[in-house]
């Protein structure tokens, strides 16, 4: 199974803007299928291709459908998003748990309720679960397409399977250890004549610091040049003060 098994299911949404938002961010964590059922604002809809930005693919291509039975005929397991704990038969689960009820080779709807009311449980009624995002229990209704990006993450980790590591496009090597301390030997010559590092007997506790403070950083060979042009520029201002 894979992402190109999810299929989001928007019933009766109230807002272009939020419907454009919900493809978004479908498409930000790569899934491809969204579904309409009974859009209460016009449709198409001008506002929701405004807000989904590069996703108006996902818009055009997204199924309308006049009854909830009728947008998850095809589809295996229904997941229902809900703020609410409903008086219902229905297992209600995490979204953290969602990886853990989907099978493989199965099609997977998420239904998400209109905006101002949520799903009804007549609606709720053809779900295998309900699934609630973990929140501030005061406060605990979210936006329609923060929901939805919160489900697109869940599913994303769970189907991808590389482990993800980000390597920074900057080029300057990791200064050596023999450039750190030369610029730390001129940093605490230059503090000696100042007498910063005094009382005598809490010099070298004071120096050490100084070099933890520095090696700690990691910092590259460009940066270390950097900072001996700082420190050499304020010595030869000060000295003309």
């Amino acid at each position: 199974m894979s992402l190109s098994n999810i299929y989001f299911i928007l019933v009766r949404p109230q807002m272009g803007e939020n419907i454009g938002s919900v493809a978004r961010a479908i498409k930000n964590f790569n899934i491809k299928y969204l579904r309409i059922v009974n859009p209460r604002c016009n449709w198409p809809n001008q506002k929701a291709l405004a807000t989904s930005v590069g996703a108006k693919d996902i818009l055009k291509s997204a199924k309308i459908y006049d009854s909830v039975e009728k947008s998850i005929g095809d589809l295996d397991l229904i997941f229902a998003s809900s703020s609410r704990i409903r008086k219902v038969n229905k297992k209600v689960i995490s979204v953290t748990n969602l990886k853990n009820k989907i099978g493989s080779d199965r099609k997977i709807g998420i239904l998400f309720g209109p905006e101002a009311s949520g799903l009804s449980n007549n609606e709720i009624s053809c779900a295998d679960y309900l699934v609630k995002i973990p929140s501030n229990k005061k406060f605990s209704s979210l936006n329609l397409s923060h929901s939805a990006i919160i489900f697109c993450f869940e599913l994303f980790q769970h189907f991808s399977k590389k482990r993800v590591e980000y390597k920074t496009g900057y080029k300057s090597l990791i200064a050596k250890k023999h450039e750190v301390n030369k610029f730390l030997n001129f940093i605490i010559k230059g503090l000696d004549k100042k007498g910063f590092l005094q009382p005598d007997h809490k010099r070298q506790s004071m120096i050490r610091n100084i070099n933890n403070i520095f090696h700690r950083l990691n910092l590259s060979d460009q940066e270390i040049r950097i900072l001996l042009g700082i420190f050499t520029t304020l010595n030869e201002f000060n000295k003309k003060s």
